[in-house]
């Protein structure tokens, strides 16, 4: 008798699922409009109601009276001059924003979003996710600011969840199909107020405004439901007016985190680990085609938790620098735990040392495209672009030196786990090879800027001592004669007075001749002074002062 086919397994179960998008940003200034103490703080425009829309600042728990035991857990796992960075000293936090009293990163808030509408693929049944929040990060002296979006969702199968992962979180397609359904986002995207009603949907499925702003602009156009979302601020590119605007910086598929409660994690296999690692759907087995590298468990894995052991057994962290997942057993009341446990931690200090290494990645590739900006408008010839040249690479220079002094961690805990992960999200993302690249470049630039002020000094010293050179020929003439040629004290101070603008238009004109001359008599002085050139070589040098160049 053939034996008989097993019943297959059922698909393992999402409990209860968080992501968290990180989408960095850079912020582009017009020079002609503001402040230098406004480019230096952005976030004043959203302090004003009158421009701000539906964000505010957010008065963290440390001020606002709901400081718990999640926040101090959060605030004790970072080294002392990280702290700092995150949460300023003190009281002075709330201060004007100056980075010198209180801490350079600010964040605002919108609370207007209380759900979101997602439709994965077009016959799916659309998906209602929670909004956890909606938050924009700012940085005091680095134009960079980020948008984060944490959804939760419960009861989800893996696939499913997976697919959500891989789909939400794009800024605008790819491309779309035959259908002109969009690829890699969702269907259709909706975001609902708090009373359910829709305020932002998608408009991926239309290519034509897309493309027609690719071909105008040379540069992607933004989902409408982002632009919703990003309100007041826009697009750089966008037509609509704004008082501040931002551009891509990199890839337009957002840095994400997730946090997935499972029955049995055990059931996951190998492909599940990866497929949720490098975030790449579950679709139709849309990751079972992956190729995992040979040693993914060393590269992408923390399992130091990945025991049938311990407060959270079997819980296990995937990294790949635009990624950071978690995912454990949904039965263990402190993986669950939004207080003290493992919820806690993803949501506090593994939220944050995400944002951190994104943040760096993010300002140095900022600080590349400023330096080939300025190089891109340099015209030698002219010498109003020579002189914002100039300006430009000093600017970021100082920029640079302020990075590095306020923002540049290569460590930023002692406990393990948060040591550990915050390497391998650098490790990934190639944090320390973007930074030497960036402050070689700067290097050079500003070695060019020095090579070129000690050549202009040079070529002005050389100018004026021809200049004393043949000065002092009528000096010592005149001083031989006398203290003057002509006797002015029995003539009139009219006379007296023209006579002297006489000889100071002509030693003026004399000087300013030789000034002109400065360079080709320089060069006569040298042929006087080389004692290998004979008299005829020596008097040719001095006509050719006079001679045209040919051409």
């Amino acid at each position: 008798m053939p034996e008989q086919a097993s019943p297959a397994a059922p698909p393992v179960l999402v409990r209860h699922l968080r992501q968290s998008l990180l989408w960095p940003l850079r912020l582009v200034h017009d020079d002609a409009r503001g402040t230098p103490e406004q480019r230096q703080a952005p976030w004043r425009t959203l302090l004003d109601p009158d421009t701000a829309g539906p964000w505010r600042e957010h008065v963290d728990e440390y001020h606002g009276g709901g400081f718990h035991e999640r926040h101090y857990n959060e605030f004790v796992s970072f080294l002392p001059y990280v702290q700092r960075f995150l949460y300023g000293e003190g009281r002075a936090r709330r201060g004007d924003g100056d980075a010198a009293q209180g801490s350079p990163m600010r964040v605002f808030r919108r609370r207007d979003l209380s759900a979101l509408r997602v439709r994965l693929h077009p016959d799916d049944a659309p998906l209602l996710l929670q909004v956890v929040h909606v938050d924009l990060y700012f940085f005091y002296g680095v134009d960079i600011v980020l948008l984060n979006v944490e959804v939760s969702a419960d009861e989800l199968p893996l696939p499913q969840a997976r697919e959500l992962m891989y789909r939400f979180g794009r800024a605008y397609p790819a491309g779309w199909d035959a259908d002109g359904q969009p690829l890699h986002c969702p269907a259709e995207v909706e975001w609902l107020d708090r009373e359910g009603r829709v305020v932002a949907r998608s408009d991926t499925g239309d290519g034509e405004p897309f493309l027609a702003h690719v071909a105008e602009h040379r540069a992607p156009r933004i989902a409408a439901h982002w632009e919703y979302v990003m309100a007041p601020l826009v697009n750089h590119h966008s037509d609509r007016q704004g008082a501040l605007r931002f551009r891509q910086i990199e890839y337009y598929r957002m840095p994400m985190m997730a946090y997935l409660a499972v029955d049995d994690p055990r059931r996951l296999t190998r492909d599940d680990c990866v497929g949720l690692c490098l975030v790449t759907g579950g679709h139709e087995g849309a990751g079972g085609d992956v190729s995992a590298p040979a040693d993914f468990e060393r590269q992408y894995c923390y399992d130091r938790f990945w025991l049938d052991a311990g407060a959270a057994p079997n819980t296990r962290y995937l990294c790949s620098g635009l990624s950071l997942v978690v995912v454990g057993d949904a039965r263990s009341a402190f993986f669950r735990s939004a207080e003290r446990g493992v919820l806690a931690q993803f949501r506090h200090q593994h939220f944050l040392l995400f944002l951190i290494a994104h943040f760096q990645k993010a300002a140095l590739l900022m600080m590349s495209d400023q330096l080939a900006e300025a190089l891109m408008a340099l015209n030698v010839k002219r010498p109003e672009t020579v002189k914002r040249f100039k300006r430009q690479i000093r600017r970021n220079y100082v920029a640079f030196l302020s990075f590095t002094h306020r923002y540049w961690f290569h460590e930023i805990s002692e406990q393990a786990h948060v040591k550990a992960l915050f390497r391998m999200c650098t490790r990934h993302l190639g944090i320390d090879g973007v930074y030497a690249e960036v402050k070689e470049r700067i290097h050079d630039m500003s070695s060019y800027l020095d090579a070129d002020a000690l050549r202009r000094q040079a070529n002005t010293v050389v100018r004026l001592t021809v200049v004393t050179i043949f000065g002092l020929v009528g000096t010592i003439t005149a001083g031989l004669l006398g203290m003057s040629l002509l006797a002015g004290s029995g003539t009139p101070l009219l006379q007296r007075a023209l006579t002297f603008a006489a000889v100071l238009a002509i030693a003026a004109a004399l000087t300013i001749y030789t000034i002109v001359k400065s360079k080709r008599l320089s060069d006569f002085l040298d042929a006087v002074s080389d004692e290998r050139i004979g008299g005829w070589n020596k008097l040719r040098a001095f006509a050719a002062v006079w001679r045209k160049d040919e051409g």
